[in-house]
């Protein structure tokens, strides 16, 4: 008898189941067909909004080309945050570069090593 409580017991719940997956789809067909049509007037506002990150995103793709690893992760990071006074520092540098390639040469080994050092350093 014990056997038989424990068997009912067990079944029971799968045919309850099946009786309620049955309401379940259509309740979740119906759900869905009004908030389709109110998500309509939304959605043309959200591709107007990711358009101007899409451009901010591919101007720094182009001007990120060459870089790799970190050097790229910090350079897209700065470039989309929109923080000008980076680039400065970056032409300086560059700047510093040509100048002291110019001054070194006719150097070689650990003489032009130490040179750049000393220059780059100023």
């Amino acid at each position: 008898m014990k056997k038989m409580i424990a068997m009912c017991v067990l079944v029971a719940p799968l045919f309850a189941t099946s009786a309620f997956a049955q309401n379940a789809p259509a309740a979740a067909t119906a759900t869905p067909a009004a908030p389709a049509t109110s998500a309509k007037p939304a959605a043309p506002a959200a591709p107007a909004a990711t358009n101007a990150q899409q451009d901010k995103m591919k101007a720094c793709n182009t001007q990120a080309a060459g870089k790799k690893g970190d050097e790229r992760k910090a350079f897209m990071s700065d470039c989309l945050s929109n923080k000008p006074a980076a680039a400065p520092a970056k032409n300086s540098q560059q700047e510093k570069m040509t100048a002291c390639n110019k001054d070194a040469t006719g150097k070689k080994g650990d003489e032009r090593k130490a040179f750049m050092s000393e220059c780059l350093s100023k």
